[in-house]
């Protein structure tokens, strides 16, 4: 029977994007199904960078131009740049459920749905590009949302708080903004895609927020001190705001956290 943190290994090295969606795809499903052994103390590779095509070109992120949607080839580059997000949240999804062994076997299940439902989402973005005569790679990106991941391997509690708590959560904060945008463009087909991308990360969010409550339970820390310490340690103490309180509410966020982080307490 294929062992389960081999094949996760196998998907997040994975170069071509559309090899690494069906895998992903095809592992999530194969899990569910009881088809994978479980061995949790085979070797871990630090993996500094997860499998990637050359394209795109990976800059600082003060590089890249702004993208208006006024023009088509700006609600392009828009959509380059959220697809760009959606394929790295799939090699951070398996990242979380590779990297920490010994969890429970939902731990597991909730990150491989996350990868999956994340591809799901690089595919229709990708579609979107290439009715649009683009793809994947035709632009600029950064390399932000991985960096993070690689500062927070040392310890799933950090992960949980600094990557859905804080990277991802932003993603709740300005998509409804985005969503309009598109939508007074006339843009539907990018419309119906950021909706399924908004409704999906709010639950995204929500998983990261379970297991960030859990871990901080088990070492009877306060998780909304513990987060303000580890917002100070790792981005010096700057969250950017403002939030979206009602996916917020919904992802797991408490209201007093959500009006203390706004206060900047």
């Amino acid at each position: 029977m294929p062992e389960l943190y081999a094949e996760i290994e196998a998907a997040l090295l994975e170069s071509d994007p559309t090899i690494k969606c069906d895998l992903t795809a095809a592992l999530y499903r194969r899990w569910l199904a009881g088809d994978l052994s479980v061995f949790e103390h085979s070797f871990i590779l630090p993996i500094d960078d997860a499998g990637r095509p050359d394209a795109p070109l990976l800059v600082d992120p003060r590089q890249l131009e702004r993208r208006s949607v006024a023009s088509e080839s700006g609600r392009c580059k828009l959509l380059h740049a959220i697809a760009h997000i959606e394929f790295n949240a799939i090699n951070i999804a398996l990242d979380a459920a590779y990297r920490f062994r010994q969890m429970p076997a939902q731990y597991v299940t909730d990150w491989l749905r996350v990868a999956s439902e994340e591809a799901q989402h690089f595919q229709l973005l990708e579609q979107a590009l290439r009715q649009r005569s683009s793809y994947y790679g035709a632009y600029p990106a950064h390399r932000g949302l991985w960096d993070m991941v690689c500062r927070t391997r040392h310890d799933p509690l950090h992960r949980m708080a600094l990557v859905p708590r804080v990277m991802e959560a932003r993603g709740l904060d300005v998509t409804p903004a985005m969503i309009e945008k598109f939508d007074q463009a006339g843009d539907t087909a990018a419309v119906a895609i950021l909706e399924r991308i908004y409704r999906d990360e709010i639950d995204h969010v929500r998983i990261g927020n379970h297991w960030y409550q859990l871990f901080c339970d088990q070492q009877g820390l306060d998780a909304q001190s513990q987060f303000r310490l580890l917002v100070d340690d790792y981005m010096g103490g700057k969250l950017r705001g403002p939030f979206n309180w009602p996916a917020r509410l919904e992802a797991g966020f408490a209201e007093a956290e959500l009006s203390a982080l706004e206060q900047g307490l």
